[in-house]
């Protein structure tokens, strides 16, 4: 599991991103979070996998800390 922030969610598109400590930046779409709410705070801390999707990584199973 890698460990983050989310820093930013437009709940309208259902996309998002979480940055690692190190500056890393991951996108999600909502689907991808672990509770099935759809919907997350920035400024959440979180775990996540990651999965390579269209030639990058991104998060998925998050989950907050």
């Amino acid at each position: 599991m890698v460990e983050g922030r989310v820093t930013g969610f437009d709940g309208e598109r259902g996309l998002g991103e979480v940055t690692t400590a190190d500056g890393t930046t991951y996108p999600f779409h909502c689907v991808e979070i672990a509770d099935g709410t759809r919907d997350i705070d920035v400024g959440t801390e979180v775990a996540f996998e990651l999965m390579a999707k269209l030639g990058r990584d991104e998060a998925r199973s998050i989950r907050p800390r």
